[in-house]
């Protein structure tokens, strides 16, 4: 059960996302923005919290979830350090994923001899 919540989840998360797509004529890049701002504001109301509870990497994987792990940081920081240091608490959950993702993207343009 919990592998049909998380394609649910995640799948209606796709699913939004292209109907924005579609019917609003956004840009992806839009979307892109719109869909991390969604993560941040439903992980500071403690919403996003419940969505993972229910669909686990389903919630997470999305990039939703990026947003969610920023404002997690921030939060995270705040209540150890006070509002000054949330610059480097943006980045507590999310410097690992960062930190893969450019490296993996390095790797693939290695292998893959890019064109542009």
């Amino acid at each position: 059960m919990d592998y049909v919540m998380a394609f649910m989840v995640g799948g209606a998360f796709c699913a939004i996302a292209q109907l924005v797509m579609d019917i609003g004529k956004f840009s992806q890049m839009h979307v892109m923005c719109l869909l991390v701002a969604a993560g941040v504001v439903l992980g500071i109301g403690g919403i996003y919290d419940q969505l993972i509870a229910v669909a686990g990497a389903g919630a997470v994987l999305p990039i939703s979830g990026f947003g969610y792990f920023l404002a997690k940081g921030v939060l995270a920081q705040n209540e150890a350090n006070g509002w000054l240091a949330i610059g480097s608490g943006m980045f507590q959950f999310t410097g690992a994923i960062l930190s893969f993702a450019i490296v993996l993207s390095f790797f693939t343009a290695l292998l893959c001899k890019p064109k542009g």
